[in-house]
């Protein structure tokens, strides 16, 4: 079975039209306003932008070009779908651009000013206090908890009829990398607790998302429905938070994990006040398994649908680990495994939307910026550019075999997991998770889509999630 359309927001994308020649600059050489809807335009499609956000944005970038403006005010916003211009507010500038935007202010609610949401230097010194704990040996432990996430689901395999039965692998995984998380970071097991803490971590980002789609959101204070969910679900965090601390404190003994470097101070006598503690923690649990288990979800829906795919990564996850325990090193003796995942990531990058709000005026791709500006740019957009991506709504684990793809030209266009300093302090972390959980699933079952089943709609909250889930036909292997 050869590549095909996986998604409908973009099959119809035109690359002679994405490639269009704009003008970046007037004729007299200084750089240009930059195009984009008017007012009207935007208010007559609220309802495509409410049912499809992905698509809208891709309409934006094929009518007006690299750099849009909206025809917002304040502050003014513009869509940033050039790599080159990306990188230079991501990479290149990093200081010139904060993080001070409605999308970080929204998710503070949740995790508070931890890593996710911190700027400037309280960033950096957050930052230098929790990168010890993802070191090698650290990003090593993390195989056994894979190992024993793994062995934790023998049992729901176990319980299918022999032809197999409908399973939910997006709820199975957002399980999983919890179990996995708790385990790795904070010597805790997760596991009686994974379901709830799950599904309060999805209601408080739904929450979260619907506030930082509207300009105008009630203070956190007030009694609205939406409030009072993410109350609820920040108080079932919060009451996780307390049992990992209460559980280290009764254990009083160091396990060399990120718990115990954010208890205890660094080399230079700097140390996490409580709150801060509280923030970090909440910070990986959202961010450390959500993520993964998205982009695993799209894996699922992506391999049952491309069956030769799932074949190839079965047999290469077969020749391995059938001759030897996993490890860190099978990492990196499962090459097409891997390339399945970044495919996946390619397609739905779990980090789909990047903020920032200039600190001063700038010139991205000929088009004037001014300071304050909210820039918004999407890897999304980037990985599925035509002029750089052949054939790039479609399925083909195999481009990231190419030399171009992995350290060249693709490369510079593909950041599932940001880029430049801020890019994810866990992206070593996700790949040992997500690569070798994928392979330990595939040396256990098989998995097929249901008949009339339908492609799930990708649904871009936080991460872009699978509308519905991804129900497949599971069958154990002898």
């Amino acid at each position: 079975m050869g590549p095909t359309v996986v998604d409908e927001t973009t099959s119809g994308r035109s690359a002679s039209i994405r490639q269009r020649d704009f003008p970046q600059q007037s004729f007299l050489g200084t750089p240009a306003t930059a195009p984009g809807p008017t007012g009207l335009g935007m208010l007559r499609d609220l309802g495509r932008i409410r049912a499809n956000p992905l698509q809208y944005l891709v309409n934006m970038t094929d009518t007006y070009g690299p750099i849009v403006q909206f025809p917002i005010p304040r502050p003014p916003t513009y869509l940033v779908s050039d790599a080159a211009a990306a990188r230079h507010v991501l990479m290149s500038s990093p200081r010139a651009y904060s993080k001070n935007t409605v999308q970080y202010s929204a998710l503070s609610l949740i995790t508070g000013t931890g890593l996710l949401t911190s700027d400037a230097d309280v960033w950096r010194r957050q930052r230098r206090l929790v990168q010890p704990a993802f070191h090698t040996g650290a990003v090593n432990a993390v195989v056994g908890h894979v190992v024993d996430a793994l062995d934790r689901l023998q049992p729901v395999w176990q319980s299918l009829p022999t032809d197999g039965g409908i399973v939910d692998l997006d709820e199975v995984l957002m399980r999983s990398t919890l179990e996995i998380v708790g385990a790795s970071l904070f010597g805790t097991d997760l596991t009686a607790a994974a379901d709830r803490l799950s599904r309060a971590t999805l209601r408080a980002l739904d929450v979260v998302v619907a506030r930082a789609r509207v300009p105008i959101s009630p203070p956190a204070w007030m009694p609205t429905p939406g409030n009072r969910r993410l109350r609820t679900a920040v108080a079932e965090l919060d009451e996780a938070v307390g049992a990992i601390l209460q559980g280290r404190a009764d254990s009083k003994s160091a396990q060399g994990d990120m718990l115990d470097l954010l208890l205890a101070e660094d080399d230079q006598g700097d140390q996490l006040a409580p709150l801060e503690i509280r923030n970090q923690i909440v910070t990986f649990i959202v961010a450390g398994h959500e993520t993964v288990a998205s982009a695993l979800a799209w894996v699922m829906w992506l391999t049952a649908t491309h069956q030769d795919v799932q074949d190839r990564l079965r047999a290469e996850a077969d020749e391995l680990l059938g001759a030897e325990p996993m490890s860190m090193e099978s990492l990196a003796r499962l090459p097409y495994t891997r390339a399945v995942f970044d495919e996946a990531m390619r397609l739905y990058p779990p980090a789909w939307l990047i903020t920032r709000r200039a600190l001063a005026d700038d010139v991205l791709a000929g088009r004037s910026i001014p300071a304050g500006a909210l820039i918004v740019t999407s890897p999304y957009l980037v990985h599925r550019d035509p002029a750089v991506w052949s054939q790039p709504n479609e399925f083909c684990p195999e481009r990231f075999f190419n030399v171009d793809t992995r350290a060249g030209a693709g490369a510079q266009h593909f950041w599932p997991f940001g880029a430049g300093p801020r890019m994810c302090i866990g992206r070593e972390f996700a790949y040992v998770e997500g690569v070798l959980l994928l392979a330990g699933l595939a040396r256990r079952v098989t998995w097929t889509t249901p008949t009339r089943s339908h492609a799930p709609q990708p649904e871009p909250l936080v991460t872009i999630r699978p509308r519905g889930g991804v129900p497949l036909v599971v069958s154990r292997r002898d």
